[in-house]
């Protein structure tokens, strides 16, 4: 149970930010130009950022940004330069989490993220002290709403193209890989006609920790928090909440 209440209250997050799409394209134009700055501007050969520029284009970022992103990152263009900066710490009932950002002002941003830690009853920590927690993995979702699939025939498939898992949560359908052979399962994958709603990297736990009451409230208020942050790019934790009880805390 925890599992699948793991991936609805991400996804239930994730909608909820992806409302705001002013800040939406401003965190994907980021991290277009980090993957620019880190990797090179041509995408083929640099898988980084490859998978940002479609992801902002399924999010509808117009290809001018997308563009201008690159340019900037690969430093052709003038702009703000941003450096990626991770932040460690334990929220309410001790869940653990991972915070990945781009920045161009390191203190500011740390002293903001410590802020929120606090405000919200966690503690910033020093690095080290949750990642350990945490493997960095491929992600490929099916939306079994939109496309049913098989989950016999997927899991065999999955298995033949080199994939860890398949996680089947009845509205959506993961299949993880390994970090370096994400783009491999999923070439593999879609030659056998699978269409992924999201392809993304991921932090994943490798236990949870299951809130309830007022710590679930506390920790879900924190994790959203820092999601809201300008410079927060992602948000990695263990926490999951039953179905049952994230609906309670929505009423």
């Amino acid at each position: 149970m925890a599992g699948h209440s793991k991936w609805h209250n991400r996804m239930h997050r994730k909608s909820r930010q992806d409302a705001k799409k002013g800040a939406l394209y401003s965190k994907m134009a980021k991290e277009i130009m980090a993957a620019a700055r880190a990797g090179g501007p041509e995408p083929q050969a640099n898988p980084r950022l490859r998978m940002a520029i479609e992801r902002a284009r399924e999010a509808g970022v117009p290809n001018e940004n997308i563009e201008r992103a690159i340019r900037r990152g690969a430093g052709l263009e003038e702009g703000v330069s941003y450096e990626e900066v991770w932040y460690e710490g334990y929220g309410p009932g001790g869940v653990a989490l991972l915070v990945q950002a781009l920045t161009d002002n390191r203190n500011r941003t740390a002293g903001e993220i410590r802020h929120l830690f606090g405000r919200h009853g966690g503690n910033l920590g020093e690095s080290g002290c949750v990642s350990w927690m945490f493997q960095r993995k491929g992600l490929l979702t099916i939306d079994g709403a939109k496309t049913p699939v098989d989950l016999d025939e997927l899991l065999l498939a999955a298995a033949e193209a080199g994939a860890e898992d398949v996680r089947d949560d009845e509205e959506l359908v993961r299949v993880i890989t390994a970090f370096e052979d994400l783009n491999e399962v999923r070439a593999a994958l879609e030659s056998r006609g699978y269409r992924f709603a999201d392809v993304d990297i991921a932090m994943l736990p490798q236990t949870e920790v299951e809130l309830t009451g007022q710590k679930a409230r506390q920790a879900l208020a924190l994790v959203e928090a820092l999601e809201d942050h300008d410079d927060v790019q992602n948000v990695y934790t263990n926490l999951a909440i039953s179905d049952e009880e994230l609906a309670r805390i929505e009423a």
